[in-house]
């Protein structure tokens, strides 16, 4: 019980630690999206008539339009990549959130209640097990009687 209790204490300082950190990320997040917004400028509409564009396109950039007969320009094979901090701080939370649904899974699993309907449930297997059993049995032995009637006597056989 001990071990369990410094494992919840030790996971919710940690969390505690996480959240901590994640707050101070958005907040400079929100810092960085205000000043990009005051820089943004509405872009002008152009005069020339529009072209067909391609707008949906497999591995392009999302905000990248082409013409609809150019060449598609070839693709690079760079991958993106995370953060170290950030990795951590993913598998950190990911795996906090599954201890935690271990923990309830367990908690609850061992609730008197629980035990008690999965006590009531074998119980009711096992009646019902034995029940199928002796009827089996009843039917395997009318079929053998009926065919040690059918079959005439061993000793008549001999003579």
């Amino acid at each position: 019980m001990a071990i369990l209790t410094m494992s919840v204490v030790v996971l919710d300082i940690g969390l505690r630690r996480v959240r901590r950190e994640a707050a101070s990320e958005a907040a400079v997040l929100r810092e960085r999206l205000t000043a990009l917004e005051r820089t943004a400028r509405p872009t002008a509409t152009p005069s020339r008539p529009a072209e067909e564009f391609v707008i949906t396109e497999l591995g392009s950039d999302p905000g990248h339009t082409r013409p609809a007969g150019s060449v598609r320009p070839a693709a690079t094979d760079e991958a993106p990549t995370v953060p170290g901090p950030l990795f951590a701080d993913l598998v950190l939370r990911e795996t906090t959130v599954q201890a935690g649904a271990l923990l309830a899974g367990v908690r609850r699993a061992l609730d008197p209640e629980t035990r008690a309907r999965v006590r009531v449930a074998m119980r009711q297997e096992l009646r019902r097990s034995r029940k199928q059993r002796r009827v089996e049995t009843r039917l395997a032995r009318r079929a053998w009687a009926a065919r040690q009637r059918q079959q005439p006597d061993a000793a008549e056989r001999v003579a």
